[in-house]
Formats: C-alpha cells, sequence, structure tokens
C-alpha cells in the first residue's frame, strides 16, 4: 500500500505538472498558492496537491510556493511550511491570500479533496471555497488535486454531501487546545469542510490523468472513471 500511494501520489505530481506548465506556458517561472496540508504528513509520502508543487519545483520552474496558515490549527504554516523547508522549496506562508492574488503574486492555485462528486463539485478543509472565488475573481486558475479513490459517483454534487461541524472549543481557544482567546457565550460555527462547485474549478488532477471539461463547460466525471478503470458501467 505504501508503495502503490507514493506511485500514486508522482503521477499526480507529474500529470499535475504538466498541466499547470501547458496552460501557463507564457511564464519562464511560477508562484503557486495551496491550503492546508496535502504532502508526506497526510499521505503515506509525497503527496498529492504538494506533490504538484513538488514535481514543479523539481522541473525548475516553480518561483515560490505559498503555504495558507489553515485556521485553527494552523496546518498550512506548520506542517505544509515544514514539508517546504524540508525540500528547499521557497516558500511564504500567508494569510492574506485574496491581497496576494490581486498584486498578481499568484499564477495558480493548486488545492486537494477529501471527496468529489460526479458532477466535479469537491469537498476540502474549510476555506478552500473562499480561494476558489478570489482566483475566479483574478482570473487566476484553480486545480483540485484528489486520488480516483475520493470520486463519489453516488453523489450527484456537492449538495448531498454532509459536512462535519467540529467543536466550538477548536475556534474559541489558542490553536484549536489551549488557552481560551475567544468571547464566552459567542455563539460557534465550525464547519471542518466545505465545497467548491465544478462551475469555478479549471480541472481535476488524478493520478490517471487529467479531468478537463468538455465542450459544454462540465466535467464528465464518470466517463472519466470509467475509462480509467476499464469498467464503463461504474
Amino acid at each position: 500500500m505504501l508503495t502503490d500511494d507514493v506511485a500514486s501520489n508522482k503521477a499526480i505530481g507529474s500529470y499535475g505538472a504538466s498541466l499547470i506548465q501547458n496552460q501557463l506556458k507564457h511564464l519562464n517561472m511560477l508562484s503557486i498558492l495551496t491550503h492546508c496540508n496535502t504532502g508526506s504528513l497526510a499521505t503515506a509520502g509525497y503527496g498529492t496537491a504538494l506533490g504538484v508543487i513538488r514535481a514543479l519545483h523539481d522541473a525548475g520552474v516553480l518561483e515560490r510556493a505559498y503555504c495558507t496558515e489553515k485556521r485553527p490549527f494552523n496546518q498550512g504554516s506548520k506542517l505544509t511550511a515544514f514539508e517546504l523547508v524540508h525540500d528547499n522549496i521557497p516558500a511564504t506562508p500567508d494569510s492574506a491570500a485574496a491581497t496576494l492574488m490581486k498584486a498578481r503574486r499568484v499564477d495558480g492555485v493548486i488545492v486537494g479533496a477529501d471527496r468529489v462528486a460526479a458532477n466535479g463539485d469537491t469537498a476540502n478543509k474549510i476555506g478552500t471555497y473562499s480561494l476558489a472565488v478570489c482566483a475566479l475573481r483574478h482570473g487566476i486558475p484553480f486545480y483540485v488535486v484528489a486520488p480516483l479513490a475520493c470520486i463519489d459517483l453516488s453523489l450527484s454534487s456537492g449538495e448531498e454531501l454532509v459536512i462535519e461541524e467540529r467543536s466550538a472549543k477548536e475556534l474559541l481557544h489558542s490553536c484549536g487546545l489551549g488557552e481560551q482567546v475567544g468571547a464566552s457565550g459567542i455563539s460557534v460555527w465550525n464547519p471542518a469542510f466545505d465545497v467548491t462547485p465544478a462551475c469555478i474549478i479549471s480541472g481535476i488532477i488524478t493520478e490517471k490523468g487529467v479531468i478537463t471539461k468538455g465542450g459544454s463547460d462540465l466535467f464528465n466525471i464518470k466517463d472519466f472513471v470509467g475509462k480509467t478503470t476499464g469498467n464503463s458501467q461504474q
């Protein structure tokens, strides 16, 4: 399983890097923003979305990676930043993504996904949808990276996903665990994930290739899964 997962992640990295270099071929060097942690600490090794960033770095075309902090546990500034420093990849943790995009310092956004619905809607850590909306506003391509195992054809759209709501303590205490920093008695809504609609996703990168939109500007997830698994009835 370890060997298969690392091989899968490296295939994702290769497909993703090729896609992005082709889509942004007018640029010699690329700055990429990612969200939460999708690297070796979240997978068996190499990573999914972070694997694409690693592949771009290995190709010599990555100028800088920006990793959003991801409150309340700061997986981006702790885990993703740790991996980027470990690999000597130029990187900056960031909490002002919209301003960064407005300043034209980001060429593409690459995020992971915990679930992909049949229409291409994707669920990922809370804050992903905000980044997708900002990327759309500033004309920046927004890519989702997900192994085929994350695709759930039983879900027609992201509207059918049940989003976990987590403890209020995570938002009211420092780093979600320590000293209370929020006002006692304040109400809290703490969804762990949000759903990004397929209409604002540029492409979905998997270990079997990239799912792109057809002439109707829609993802044909079912056909892609059928062709890559050899089961057209799936």
